[in-house]
């Protein structure tokens, strides 16, 4: 007689599942989370690259919307957040979170649709830049700010695709950025688990969705274009978010944030392979700049902040 599990069904035939879904957790498992940071970021800016390639059928604010939409709903249908019991200065940091969100992905995708996506992320990225080294009075800071400068410096030289309205779009995304960045802690303070990002979310869709609507217009009708707008949006949002999250619960955030400034030098990668977007020598080198300021500026905030945290304390007996 064969044995029953508590829903019926025979317990053999359930085996091979079971056996499969061990065999998928321990897969995971033994893949690096480094590679997880990386993935993420290939994820990120594969999507950057293949929205770029639409704004020939649907334009950039209508692309921006699909992706921020697609997002919302994602994370709406997972998190599924609770939305009573917060007070006004909650839902109000939670929705300049959503503001910053959409304006960061709205003034990017307007940059990369003048400038290379590669010259674009690597402005984009001076503001995040910025944040790790503002208020600090360390002068190995200024080294940073002075490799970061002259990258921007070296930007400058190259074939004439680096345009002042294209530059003006990536320095806003950089601005919205820094602020993604202050107000997404401050929304993570007040809203459990990722709550405060699904909620910012729709925040950042409800503001779009005017401009990109009304740019989008009749193409917006069209499956094809609306399928792979919502394909942008999985790569660009939801897929590097989830790979990240993995890695985070296997790696420290220093090594989660030095990883992270390897981003600049992957837009310019997939500009060159999705895009065929070739920067000057000068222009690699003023990628590499800010990578190198980036990573430098990252490693001495986080040594700075171990020292005035003091020594570890000590492990807990029950711990492992």
């Amino acid at each position: 007689m064969t044995a029953n599990a508590a829903d019926g069904s025979p317990l053999p035939s359930r085996l091979p599942a079971l056996r499969g879904a061990a065999m998928l957790r321990n897969a995971g498992a033994s893949i690096p989370p480094s590679w997880y940071v990386v993935a993420g970021i290939l994820s990120i800016q594969a999507g950057a690259g293949i929205a770029k390639n639409l704004f020939t059928v649907l334009p950039p604010s209508a692309v921006v919307w699909l992706r921020l939409l697609t997002s919302a709903v994602v994370l709406m249908a997972l998190v599924r957040p609770r939305l009573r019991g917060h007070t006004r200065a909650d839902w109000l940091v939670a929705i300049g979170f959503g503001v910053c969100l959409a304006t960061m992905n709205f003034s990017l995708y307007q940059a990369i649709a003048r400038i290379p996506l590669g010259i674009a992320v690597t402005i984009e990225f001076l503001g995040p830049l910025a944040v790790a080294v503002a208020g600090s009075r360390r002068r190995v800071d200024l080294l940073w700010v002075g490799l970061a400068a002259l990258g921007v410096v070296l930007l400058g030289y190259g074939d004439g695709h680096v345009t002042l309205a294209g530059v003006a779009f990536a320095l806003l995304a950089g601005a919205a950025w820094a602020g993604y960045i202050l107000l997404g802690a401050a929304t993570g303070r007040r809203f459990p688990g990722t709550s405060g990002l699904a909620i910012a979310s729709v925040a950042g869709a409800v503001l779009v969705a005017p401009a990109g609507i009304a740019e989008g217009g009749a193409a917006l009708l069209d499956p094809r274009l609306v399928v792979i707008g919502l394909l942008v949006g999985l790569l660009s949002s939801v897929i590097p978010y989830t790979l990240e999250m993995h890695a985070l619960r296997r790696m420290p955030p220093r090594v989660f944030s030095i990883l992270m400034s390897l981003e600049p030098a992957a837009a310019a990668l997939i500009g060159l392979l999705l895009l065929g977007e070739i920067l000057t020598i000068g222009q690699w080198a003023a990628v590499a700049c800010v990578v190198a300021a980036s990573l430098g500026a990252t490693r001495t905030e986080r040594t700075r902040a171990a020292r005035e945290a003091g020594p570890p304390p000590a492990p807990d007996p029950g711990e492992r």
